[in-house]
């Protein structure tokens, strides 16, 4: 088995950086083999551009998809994205590492989808969810929060993680991966400390010792449900009788809240 994880965080020594050696450690451990993309490291380029394609399909106007799927179909992607495509392909599980900034991945992150997923590579209207070119591989968030579990919990000040960590979850499963219930590291404080440091450090140590447990078993590990592209109608709209997994997905316009 092989697991690739793809850390971003600005610091080598962050406790996300230390999240991905002690769960590659562990999977080790277990006979696992394990790669890593540290994409601040790398100096991954978040952004993509019309400099990232020698070859233009259209040299007068910047189309990012109609470039990639060029780009695809021509074998002349940017060496970065081939990369992560092959070590995505090479890979049993994937681990996406990083820190909630604003509620939101880091820009570094959000820019490893825009690139690293290339349309005609990673994706197209046929090859997706069921027909993803990921389909029997398994992808897992894990990501830190400031702040307690209580805080992200649907009546929680800091939000429903479950919510806020959907739609990085279905673009996972867009592409075909079946994705796991994620990891999440409640309290890791920043800059900003409000507890104690010998408080602190327990927490943590009590966190590592977790993510350390839960890669190895991360086949007992509860899968999050997505619509496959069976359930869709023409009009791109679930159908009747399929299942409604999310409020993101939903049969009824209005939620009622109360």
């Amino acid at each position: 088995m092989h697991a690739h994880f793809v850390l971003a965080h600005p610091e080598a020594q962050s406790f996300n950086a230390h999240l991905v050696r002690s769960g590659a450690a562990a999977l080790e451990a277990e006979g696992w083999t394990v790669s890593t993309s540290d994409l601040y490291a790398m100096g991954f380029d978040p952004c993509e551009r019309p400099e990232h394609y020698r070859d233009r399909a259209d040299a007068a106007r910047f189309d990012a998809q109609a470039e990639q799927r060029r780009a695809s179909e021509a074998g002349t992607l940017p060496k970065a994205v081939s990369d992560e495509l092959a070590s995505m392909d090479r890979a049993d599980l994937l681990v996406l590492q990083y820190p909630m900034w604003w509620h939101m991945p880091p820009a570094m992150m959000k820019g490893w989808f825009d690139r690293a997923l290339a349309y005609g590579a990673a994706y197209t209207s046929r090859k997706r969810f069921e027909n993803g070119r990921f389909v029997g591989k398994r992808a897992m968030l894990s990501v830190t929060v400031g702040t307690s579990r209580g805080t992200y919990e649907h009546d929680g000040r800091s939000g429903d993680i479950e919510l806020m960590l959907w739609p990085v979850n279905f673009s996972l499963a867009y592409v075909g991966y079946e994705v796991l219930a994620p990891f999440v590291a409640y309290g890791v404080e920043g800059g900003l400390r409000y507890s104690d440091p010998a408080t602190i450090e327990a927490r943590l140590k009590g966190i590592v010792d977790e993510f350390r447990a839960a890669l190895p078993r991360v086949g007992e590990r509860a899968k999050i449900p997505f619509n496959r592209m069976a359930e869709w109608g023409e009009d791109g709209r679930i159908v009747p009788g399929a299942p409604a997994y999310s409020p993101f997905i939903r049969r009824k316009k209005r939620l009622e809240l109360e």
